[in-house]
């Protein structure tokens, strides 16, 4: 068995509580009776190397129970969950499942059968290799779903290595490339991964205080809520010790208030992307926006200001897309970098960048000036067509409490004037008192739909 290490590691952490869900604890002796009880259900349905299979829910005992019997039974595994229901039908034809799993708040399962046959050329060569895959949705710049497909022993093989053993929150979902690293991250070292039964502040805070969480991977939208909220001044986070934060880049403002409010945790910064994985990295320091690629087994190098990267934990492909690898492996992250010696600093999506009068403007450079500005809860910054520009600038912007709009445009283009150069100040400003972040608490920039014929 290509991923019988894993299994053998878990027998040897059988008395330890492996996961915390709904606040009940389940031990990795428990965990496998589960997953013994799935190999004799899965093998009774016709399930075995090769089926494509969805798996909706989070982080329970029953869908990680699921979800290891599936991987040692060699099965092509797609993760999703009830954030994603109404795009499941669409994720059941494009992988070419042939059974789904759905699993309630209760962990109660509902089975269904597809029956269809496997053509993609890409899911037949893994099951040439008798390895298990792992099928994660990515949305490309065009909003439709794209089908990674992963050979999830690769995946797994950087969790030989042990690591130290300590408490995780899931935070990032079971469908997320990140949510599958804390997964097994924590598993693989006889770790605890918590779940908390909420995603607001309130909630979080809640349950790293009562289970004392060691390990917070988090998105930078996410860390913002928490500052704004105060929980952590109603709840005692101390046992805090990682603060980890990915997905997006970080703003400065959030940054320096994560340190001092935090003073004794580490603050690291993560990297990784559906197509690659999450790939080991090392912060200059706890409060810096600069890392470097500390991992073996892949390599780096930047083209025009963009990150490259060439490891054999990459995806095999899209099962419904171009890839995005030249001739020699090397993936194009599309992500826009600046470099200093061995260290990068993330700016954001090459797709985000404005074009103002032939001047590059990467949103989150005017963000993280704009977030340090009196009375500013969140901001969003995007481009929109000018005939003479060809893009100017907008600012979109929550504000901790009411204030006049004219009196914020003035004070924010003064403001900005200070401190960036002349076309990076926003054209055009508007107050919002709407979330600026989607489900999964990464910040959307983009125009507000036209209104539709009829409205006001």
């Amino acid at each position: 068995m290509t991923v019988s290490w894993l299994f053998e590691r878990f027998d040897s952490y059988a008395t330890e509580p492996a996961l915390v869900y709904r606040d009940k604890s389940a031990t990795f002796g428990e965990l496998m009776t589960h997953v013994a009880a799935w190999d004799t259900r899965l093998s009774e349905s016709g399930i075995g190397a090769g089926s494509v299979v969805v798996v909706d829910g989070g982080f329970s005992p029953g869908t990680v129970s699921l979800l290891l019997s599936l991987i040692r039974a060699g099965a092509v595994i797609v993760p999703s969950t009830p954030l994603v229901r109404t795009l499941r039908d669409k994720y059941v034809e494009i992988s070419e499942a042939s059974f789904t799993f759905e699993f309630d708040e209760k962990d109660d399962v509902t089975f269904s059968r597809h029956e269809r046959p496997v053509t993609h050329a890409l899911t037949k060569k893994l099951i040439q290799r008798e390895h298990p895959g792992l099928v994660i949705f990515s949305s490309g710049s065009t909003g439709e779903p794209k089908a990674v497909l992963h050979d999830f022993v690769s995946l797994l093989d950087k969790f030989r290595r042990p690591g130290i053993r300590k408490t995780t929150l899931s935070f990032l979902l079971f469908d997320h490339i990140g949510g599958m690293d804390s997964l097994f991250n924590s598993l693989s070292n006889g770790g605890t991964l918590v779940t908390s039964e909420g995603r607001d502040a309130e909630s979080v805070a809640r349950t790293i205080a009562t289970h004392k969480v060691h390990t917070l991977p988090a998105s930078p939208t996410f860390l913002n809520l928490l500052m704004l909220s105060e929980a952590w001044k109603r709840h005692d986070l101390s046992c805090l010790k990682v603060i980890a934060y990915g997905t997006e880049p970080m703003p400065a403002s959030t940054l320096e208030r994560l340190q001092r409010t935090f003073p004794e945790a580490k603050l690291v910064q993560t990297y990784g992307i559906s197509e690659l994985g999450v790939l080991r990295t090392r912060s200059r320091g706890t409060g810096s926006l600069w890392m470097k690629f500390s991992g073996e087994g892949f390599e780096t190098k930047i083209v025009d200001g963009i990150l490259w990267i060439r490891t054999p934990t990459a995806m095999l492909g899209y099962l419904n897309a171009p890839d995005l690898f030249d001739e020699d492996g090397w993936l194009n992250t599309q992500d826009a970098v600046e470099v200093d010696g061995e260290y990068v600093h993330i700016l954001g999506r090459a797709t985000e960048l404005v074009n103002v009068g032939g001047q590059k403007v990467y949103p989150t450079e005017v963000e993280n000036v704009i977030m340090t500005m009196d009375n500013v809860r969140d901001v969003a910054v995007f481009g929109e067509p000018n005939p003479l520009l060809g893009q100017t600038l907008v600012a979109r912007v929550n504000l901790v409490n009411d204030e006049p709009l004219d009196a914020f445009k003035n004070r924010l283009r003064a403001f900005c004037r200070e401190r960036l150069p002349r076309y990076q100040v926003p054209v055009r400003v508007e107050i919002t008192t709407e979330d600026q972040f989607g489900q999964r608490l990464k910040k959307m920039r983009r125009p507000k739909p036209p209104p539709a014929k009829g409205d006001a």
